[in-house]
């Protein structure tokens, strides 16, 4: 597989996962995973480590929160071999107890190519704002 075409196959798990997240289809986001992924919580406040403990973290979101809006910029892929690290600029307009909060950051994902195809293996959110709309 040449390095372009490994670019476009973990740009295409980042997508799949991006898009089953905001259909709500947490569940969808498990073959996805690592079983020992790692997220690094912003500002380096704590973590949170593996695929069940991740996806309650998407599923407690989507529960308390209603999206409005979710874009990406500069999306952007670099492949070293079985390693990914993917990351994209993102704002989201979403509302929770009827207030509304613009958010804006940059998301970095780092992915493991296991011959199948790429997992997520670690995320982190930087540089995250989140104001009331």
């Amino acid at each position: 597989m040449t390095e372009q075409s490994q670019r476009e196959s973990a740009e295409l798990a980042m997508r799949q996962i991006n898009a089953a997240w905001l259909r709500g289809k947490v569940d969808d986001l498990a073959p996805l995973l690592h079983g020992n992924i790692v997220m690094v919580l912003p500002g380096w406040t704590g973590r949170v480590e593996g695929k069940q403990e991740f996806l309650a973290g998407f599923r407690d979101f989507l529960q308390s929160s209603k999206i409005h809006e979710f874009d990406e910029q500069d999306f952007r892929a670099d492949v070293f071999g079985s390693a990914a690290v993917i990351t994209f600029r993102y704002q989201m307009l979403y509302e929770r107890d009827s207030v509304r909060f613009r958010a804006t950051g940059r998301d970095l994902w780092v992915f493991q190519n296991h011959g199948t195809g790429w997992i997520a293996v670690w995320r982190t959110m930087l540089d995250l704002e989140e104001t009331p709309d």
